[in-house]
C-alpha cells in the first residue's frame, strides 16, 4: 500500500519534517510582510539566495566536497541574510526605493546564480530542483538546517509578536513607543531571508513567497485579529505543505507547484463559502430577533 511505502521511506520522512517546518514558519513571517506591504520581499530574496546556492556549489566543487551541492543551503543562507538586510538599509535609508532594489534584487540574483553555477563545472539544469524544489533532493543534512532554523524564526517571530505587530502597523508609533524600530526592520528582513531559505528544498525559491504569503491572505479573511491570521496561516500552511508533499509521491508533479495550487484552491474556496457562512449566521439571528 503506497501509504505503508511513503511511511516507510526515509527520503519522504524526511521531506514531511522539512514540509511540516516550512508551512509552520513562512506563514509567520508573511504575516508580518503583509501587514507592512512587503508581499514581494520573499521573492527578491529567493532571487538572490540563487547565487548563495552557486556559490556554495562553487566552493563545494574547489575544495573536493560530495556531493557538490553540499554547501549550498549555508551559502544560500549568507547570501539571503546580506540580500534581505541589504533591502532593509537601502529602503531605510531612502537613497533607492524600496520596489527598486527588490528589482536589482530579482535579476542580479538570477543572472549571478546562473554564471556562477557554470563556473563550478554545472549547468542551469542544477538549479532546478532550487527554483521549483525537489523533495528527492532533501537530506539529513537539509533536515538539521530546517530544524535549527525553523525553531529560531518560531522563536523570534512569535516571541517578539507585540513588538514585531506593532512596528508593522505604525512604525513612528512604535519609535515613539520607544521600540528600536530600526533593528526591528532588520529582524524581520532576516527572518524573511532565514524562511526562504528553510523553504527552497521543499517549495522552491521561485515560489516560497507564495507559501509566505497566501496562507495569511486566508487567515484575513476569517479571522478578527492579527494573532487569529497568523494561527489560521500556520495551519493552512503546514495543511498545504504536507497534503502537497503526499500528492506528489503518488503522482509525479513539482512539490512546490502542487504546494501553491493547493493554497489558492483553500483561497478560493474560503473567499466563496465565508461570506456565504456569514450571511447565513445574520439571517438566523434576524429571525431569532423576531
Amino acid at each position: 500500500m503506497w501509504i505503508y511505502d511513503m511511511l516507510s521511506s526515509p527520503l519522504m520522512i524526511r521531506a514531511m519534517i522539512v514540509a511540516v517546518l516550512v508551512g509552520l514558519t513562512a506563514p509567520v513571517v508573511g504575516t508580518y510582510l503583509v501587514q507592512r506591504s512587503m508581499a514581494l520581499m520573499g521573492d527578491g530574496i529567493g532571487h538572490i539566495s540563487l547565487t548563495g546556492v552557486a556559490i556554495g556549489w562553487l566552493i563545494g566543487s574547489a575544495v573536493g566536497i560530495n556531493p557538490a551541492d553540499a554547501l549550498a543551503i549555508p551559502g544560500a543562507i549568507v547570501a539571503s541574510l546580506a540580500g534581505g538586510i541589504t533591502i532593509e538599509l537601502l529602503r531605510a535609508r531612502g537613497r533607492t526605493r524600496s520596489d527598486v532594489a527588490l528589482a536589482m534584487l530579482f535579476y542580479g540574483g538570477i543572472a549571478g546564480g546562473v554564471l556562477l553555477i557554470k563556473a563550478a563545472g554545472g549547468t542551469t539544469t542544477n538549479l532546478t530542483s532550487y527554483l521549483f524544489g525537489s523533495i528527492a533532493t532533501v537530506s539529513e543534512a537539509d533536515v538539521y538546517y530546517t530544524v535549527a532554523l525553523a525553531a529560531f524564526i518560531l522563536l523570534v517571530g512569535v516571541g517578539l509578536r507585540g513588538a514585531l505587530f506593532m512596528l508593522s502597523y505604525d512604525a513612528e508609533f512604535a519609535r515613539a513607543s520607544g521600540l528600536r524600530v530600526s533593528i526591528l526592520n532588520i529582524v524581520v528582513a532576516s527572518l524573511a531571508a532565514l524562511t526562504v531559505s528553510v523553504s527552497m528544498r521543499v517549495v522552491g525559491v521561485l515560489l516560497v513567497s507564495a507559501v509566505m504569503i497566501i496562507p495569511v491572505a486566508i487567515g484575513q479573511l476569517v479571522a478578527n485579529s492579527f494573532k487569529g491570521t497568523m494561527t489560521i496561516a500556520m495551519g493552512v500552511g503546514v495543511f498545504v505543505c504536507f497534503t502537497g508533499l503526499v500528492i506528489t509521491y503518488v503522482e509525479p508533479f513539482s512539490p512546490g507547484a502542487m504546494i501553491v495550487v493547493l493554497a489558492l484552491g483553500v483561497y478560493l474556496i474560503v473567499a466563496i463559502v465565508h461570506p456565504l457562512v456569514l450571511r447565513l449566521r445574520g439571517i438566523k439571528r434576524l429571525h431569532a430577533a423576531h
